[in-house]
């Protein structure tokens, strides 16, 4: 009788031990401080009030219609809880700011604030205002202090040189030039074509306050190694930097070995046409093969000719004392961890469902057995199934589209592909197989419970 209940105790200590550990070790993700939110939004909002109070009579309706735009933009920002307000990654961010402006004492007249964005994307930006966004989706894919200081210094450069600002200039001042105008009237009385002749018009006119131009990359990049000459951060990290932002598109997950893993169950095995193309023109999947255009389409085009035109300045700038990190490595790397599942959790938040699926499925492939991760796809597939019950699926999911990467356009076709049993039973049979282990991790017991509705019915 004693070997069974030794046996029993193993067991029963397992079962603590395996319970223990996926508690201890999962994400709980900030809840978004929605007063900080709103004094932040406040406080943009003042200086939105005094840029358009500042703007030309001249032409001032096309100025204002602009700036309304992109506070329109930033404004959404708010409103969605993109930017992050967790203490401990606003305190660390404000520590390499004040690093920078240590370093380089004018900066101090300049009115600018630095936060992280939320999104998976890897980019960074100056949205105007005086307000930088660092996104969680480059931060995370950093390899040191320097290579981020290298992007918030070139952010700066963006502010302390108004490159949006002077883009909006000059797209009001050639709108209005006496050749467009004329071109504009001439357009007007033609006869025939007159969409195509706007359309060709417009092409070169058109302005994104989103995007800076090439020149302005260019000038922000040696902006930033001037800024960074001054500071602690080694200058090669703005190098390596640009060169991670060359490669950072490239794909980080076979999604169809992924795919076959995770739910390819004994009692409901995977299945070939669920990722199956379309030959449609949806599902084609049609792939940019001129190269320069494939270059445009990056986050970060023109990263190799960037980093050609900066290494001069870095090889001669002399940084006694310089190093890849000065701030705290070890709050950096905790950062770059939890920002990984904070972007997860934003994009479940803001319904875009694919995007938050894919980002799960990247780490859940590292850490399949992660509570925090395992519950997140059951999550995603009761949404998905539940909107596509509902016919709102389009809401929550993107099609598959050139601009997109292939592994994510696979993981969209296979959307796209499943029926709503389908969706019930994946979801269902890969959430059984962590039952009960993870049962006492309360939001993965909700999602197993939901899920296992949804397949009884």
């Amino acid at each position: 009788m004693k070997k069974p209940l030794l046996l029993s105790l193993g067991l029963l200590l397992l079962f603590w031990h395996i319970t223990v550990r996926a508690q201890t070790y999962t994400y709980i993700p900030e809840k978004p401080d929605v007063t900080f939110l709103q004094q932040l939004s406040a406080t943009c909002k003042e200086r939105y009030t005094a840029e358009i109070q500042a703007l030309p009579a001249k032409n001032k309706k096309d100025y204002l219609e602009l700036y309304e735009e992109r506070w329109t933009g930033i404004k959404e920002r708010f409103d969605g809880k993109e930017i992050y307000t967790g203490s401990a990654a606003r305190e660390y961010l404000n520590r390499v700011r004040a690093e920078i402006v240590r370093g380089n004492p004018s900066l101090k007249q300049l009115t600018f604030d630095c936060y992280f964005s939320r999104t998976a994307i890897p980019n960074a930006s100056y949205i105007g205002h005086g307000m930088i966004l660092f996104n969680m989706g480059l931060f995370s894919r950093l390899r040191t202090e320097s290579e981020a200081a290298f992007v918030l210094c070139h952010e700066i450069a963006h502010c302390l040189l108004r490159h949006t600002e002077n883009g909006i200039n000059n797209y009001v001042v050639t709108l209005n030039s006496a050749e467009v105008q004329a071109e504009l009237r001439k357009i007007k009385g033609s006869e025939y074509h007159k969409k195509e002749q706007l359309q060709k018009l417009v092409k070169g006119l058109t302005f994104d306050s989103r995007r800076h131009s090439r020149d302005h990359e260019g000038q922000a990049d040696s902006m930033a190694v001037e800024l960074m000459k001054h500071t602690r951060f080694a200058l090669g990290g703005a190098l390596s930097a640009l060169a991670l932002l060359d490669v950072i598109d490239t794909d980080s997950l076979h999604t169809a070995d992924c795919l076959r893993r995770f739910f390819n169950a004994p009692d409901y095995p995977f299945q070939q046409k669920w990722i199956a193309k379309d030959g449609g023109l949806l599902g084609g999947h049609a792939r940019i093969k001129d190269e320069e255009m494939a270059d445009s389409l990056k986050t970060h085009p023109d990263c190799q000719a960037r980093i050609k035109a900066l290494e001069p300045a870095v090889l001669r700038a002399a940084q006694p004392g310089a190093g890849a990190f000065i701030i705290d490595s070890s709050r950096f790397r905790s950062l770059q961890e939890s920002f990984r599942f904070e972007a997860i959790e934003y994009a479940y938040e803001s319904n875009k469902y694919t995007r938050c699926l894919f980002l799960t499925l990247e780490s859940l492939d590292k850490r399949p057995a992660d509570p925090y991760l395992v519950t997140q796809v059951g999550k995603v597939l009761n949404g998905l199934y539940l909107a596509q019950k509902a016919h709102t699926l389009s809401k929550v999911t993107a099609l598959p589209s050139p601009d997109y990467r292939a592994n994510y356009n696979l993981l969209l076709q296979f959307v796209q592909n499943l029926y709503l049993e389908n969706i019930a039973a994946i979801n269902y049979y890969y959430l059984r197989q962590h039952h009960p282990a993870m049962s006492s991790y309360a939001p993965f017991h909700e999602a197993y419970q939901q899920s296992e509705n949804f397949f009884h019915l």
